[in-house]
């Protein structure tokens, strides 16, 4: 391995401060606690290639190395169609088509994402688990990141953690809706205790959305949606709260002849890349379902 290379397994961090040790250098590059016990117990984090103690000051201009060894995942390979958007050493970002599930469940053992993301790293070469990074429901489209090693999955999560994600959805909702653009800013929680469906529940969690008009029809509306939290079910939940379900959305409202799953898409990602710290952004066109229910709408 060259440690002084960066790859799909060395991460490297030039140092520009010398009052610094190396646990503490690697916290102002977010490298959480956890992670850097693992990797340091692992003797995998090195300084100008060499394992050193990590109470050793660091000086300016050393380099700081980390290394992640190739990695066996478990999910059957299967030939599944995936849509990449974009690929480096640390992301693969995916426009998750609609009817499939992410993850292989009891239920669902075969015909996954992951079977399919197993099948396209086997088939590359790429010797990673497969770590998901956000979710999205089985019947919602766009834009799912996938993260190729632990480091990069790490400084994903934390950015969703702390809400600095940018993420729009596109959605065909049930009615005319009449404000051109709104927040709507109610708590959400389980309906009941067993129950899938959530609700506004005022022991609920913190939950933002906004919302603002692309385009009306006859009795339905296009809608470009912000959402500012992260809660399971929160834009299908508000809309449906304020009297506009999204059209096809079985759980809360009706089935439609027109679309066989709600008519959601999660169309734009803005991300700071968990290597460079730049920000990236990723855009997965509208499905043709969702097209579609469109032009029928125009039509009627």
């Amino acid at each position: 391995m060259d440690l002084f290379k960066e790859s799909e397994n060395v991460v490297i961090f030039k140092v520009d401060r010398d009052d610094l040790d190396l646990e503490e250098f690697l916290v102002t590059k977010d490298l959480s606690g956890r992670l850097f016990r693992r990797l340091y117990k692992e003797k995998n984090i090195y300084i100008n290639g060499k394992f050193r103690r990590k109470g050793l000051k660091l000086e300016k201009g050393d380099i700081v190395s980390i290394y992640m060894g190739d990695e066996e995942e478990n999910t059957s390979p299967e030939k599944i169609d995936i849509d990449i958007v974009y690929e480096d050493f640390d992301l693969l970002i995916l426009n998750k088509q609609p009817n499939i599930v992410v993850h292989p469940t009891k239920s669902h053992q075969e015909n996954t994402l992951s079977n399919g993301i197993s099948y396209y790293f086997k088939e590359k070469g790429i010797k990673k688990k497969i770590r998901f990074v956000n979710r999205l429901d089985m019947n919602t489209t766009g834009i799912l990141i996938v993260a190729k090693n632990s480091f990069a999955h790490q400084q994903m999560a934390l950015q969703f953690e702390s809400n600095i994600v940018e993420k729009k959805y596109q959605a065909i909702v049930k009615g005319r809706v009449e404000k051109q653009e709104d927040y709507i800013d109610l708590p959400i929680g389980r309906e009941e205790e067993k129950s899938i469906r959530k609700a506004i529940k005022e022991e609920g969690q913190e939950a933002l959305t906004k919302y603002s008009v692309i385009e009306r029809y006859e009795d339905a509306t296009l809608l470009d949606i912000q959402i500012f939290t992260g809660r399971s079910h929160q834009i299908r939940v508000h809309l449906n709260h304020i009297g506009h379900p999204i059209i096809g959305d079985t759980l809360y409202d009706e089935e439609s002849t027109q679309i066989h799953r709600q008519a959601l898409h999660s169309y734009y990602l803005k991300i700071k890349h968990p290597r460079t710290k730049e920000y990236i952004e990723f855009i997965a066109p509208l499905p043709r379902d969702m097209e579609e229910l469109i032009n029928h709408l125009k039509d009627k």
